[in-house]
């Protein structure tokens, strides 16, 4: 069986997280979660947040192995197996470095304020050039998915320019260069 969750579901979970800090984490929602999260999906089957801060990020973990998380792969926590959430720390999202911090003006979209918590959701920008540099069937679908809904906020040049100069630290960078003259080919055809 496939699990998935929803925005409801996302942020109930992140409450009951945010029941049990005491001090401020700021968590960016990246991927299929910040699609999710935006109202572009309606639900993901990977809970992927960044936490750019070291600190927050060390105090989040401490907080949700007390919850009874454990480290079922790389940098994912799981209490139950059901859903697995991928924390990254820093400016990097699975292996793609960002070149910015999510914190910087601009680079995220505020989700909801908790007590504790600040959770927003990565810029459409950081957004699509993430999930090409991966480059999967379903990241392409999801990147025209964002087009699709959030396009007239997007500024294709922009994009571009972004892209190419994150890549340029990429030691696949004609891959994902690749990958992004990929999109913009399916996004002429989508018209």
């Amino acid at each position: 069986m496939e699990y998935r969750i929803d925005r409801e579901r996302l942020l109930e979970i992140i409450g009951e997280w945010d029941s049990y800090l005491r001090r401020k984490v700021r968590l960016i929602a990246c991927g299929g979660t910040a699609m999710t999260l935006l109202g572009v999906k309606v639900s993901t089957k990977d809970i992927d947040l960044i936490v750019p801060e070291i600190a927050e990020y060390e105090y989040l973990i401490d907080n949700l192995k007390q919850l009874g998380y454990k480290p079922v792969t790389g940098n994912g926590w799981s209490r139950d197996e059901t859903f697995i959430f991928d924390i990254f720390r820093g400016k990097k999202v699975h292996t793609t470095e960002l070149l910015e911090s999510p914190l910087d003006e601009g680079n995220n979209y505020l989700v909801k304020e908790f007590a504790h918590i600040y959770l927003g959701a990565l810029n459409y920008y950081d957004l699509i050039i993430s999930k090409l540099f991966r480059g999967d069937g379903v990241d392409f679908e999801d990147c025209l998915a964002l087009m699709k809904v959030k396009g007239g906020e997007i500024n294709i040049g922009h994009l571009e320019k972004r892209f190419h100069e994150t890549a340029s630290y990429e030691i696949s960078e004609e891959k994902v260069n690749e990958n992004l003259e990929r999109f913009i080919d399916m996004l002429k055809k989508e018209g």
